[in-house]
């Protein structure tokens, strides 16, 4: 990729601490105008990752580049040009929320004013409220207005839609839309595989501090190999087909077991589930619960970590 066209890059990126290693050689590269979105379970690198990213902390070894610059004493002016919204943000309380986008906004060069940035992420009845008083997905809001208000070239959201209702969901959604249709980068990280089918061009998974898939949500979720998932659970795991009787039913192509639980990946469902069903009559066993649907990045996921993302 063209050194223009990347907004940025991670080499050979190496984080430990102690014994512990928290990023293990990982490479990454952002393109200029995508949103891209990085998951992965729970002690997998991401946070440590997106804060050697946001200058927040240095690497052992590797190199990282944001923007064609890299980090280099405070970085003010690299700064300037970025977006962040951290998981949890805490404001004082004795502050209005026009006041904090204002301080905000003050820390940046160019920007949007207050009131654009009040009406980008819908508080503009809250601008004299005082913080304390904000409902935790105002606040949610308040942190996201925060990193707006530099208009960034490229904006850091670490699960920005956490705590959250429905309609301001779709609302942010509808804000990082705008931004990608600006030329602007996102880097995403959610719990939300709805989230991030939507939103992310590209879509990185990494566990134990490296890559271990990389595509658009449509490449990730073909190379399942299969259009559909079954779930099921049974009344009586005793009598559980074995895993190698359930690779054997028809149109299997992948089975995981996780809190009796079990899942299998499948090209044709409707071959399936008859053949299922059959062979747990035969051993005397009633599913509790059985579902079927089409594949998802959530089962990418299950399939190379073993968890479900929200679980992991």
């Amino acid at each position: 990729m063209p050194e223009a066209a990347a907004a940025l890059r991670c080499r050979a990126l190496v984080k430990r601490y102690g014994s512990v290693v928290a990023v293990d050689g990982l490479d990454l590269e952002v393109r200029r105008g995508e949103c891209f979105g990085l998951l992965g379970p729970n002690g997998a690198g991401k946070t440590t990752t997106v804060e050697i990213c946001e200058g927040l902390n240095h690497p052992d070894a590797g190199e990282v580049e944001v923007l064609g610059e890299r980090w280099h004493g405070a970085g003010l002016a690299l700064r300037a040009r970025l977006g962040v919204q951290l998981q949890e943000t805490k404001f004082p309380d004795k502050l209005k929320v026009s006041e904090v986008i204002a301080l905000f906004r003050s820390f940046y060069p160019r920007g949007r004013s207050v009131a654009e940035t009040l009406a980008l992420v819908e508080l503009q009845e809250k601008a004299g409220a005082y913080v304390k008083g904000l409902s935790g997905g105002q606040k949610q809001r308040l942190s996201l207005a925060c990193a707006l208000v530099g208009d960034p070239e490229l904006l850091f959201l670490d699960e920005p839609t956490t705590g959250l209702d429905p309609q301001s969901r779709l609302q942010t959604w509808g804000i990082v839309e705008a931004l990608k249709a600006r030329g602007r980068t996102v880097l995403l990280t959610t719990h939300y595989m709805e989230e991030a089918a939507r939103l992310c061009d590209r879509v990185a998974i990494v566990d134990h501090g490296k890559l271990i898939a990389l595509g658009t949500p449509r490449e990730l979720v073909a190379s399942l190999g299969a259009e559909h998932v079954i779930e099921f659970a049974l009344e009586d795991e005793a009598r559980a087909l074995s895993a190698e009787a359930l690779r054997a039913l028809p149109s299997v192509e992948g089975i995981a077991h996780e809190d009796g639980r079990w899942r299998l990946t499948v090209r044709e469902v409707h071959r399936t589930v008859p053949a299922l069903l059959a062979a747990l009559a035969e051993k005397g066993a009633s599913p509790s619960h059985l579902t079927t649907h089409h594949a998802t990045l959530e089962d990418v996921f299950v399939a190379l970590t073993g968890h479900t993302l929200r679980d992991a």
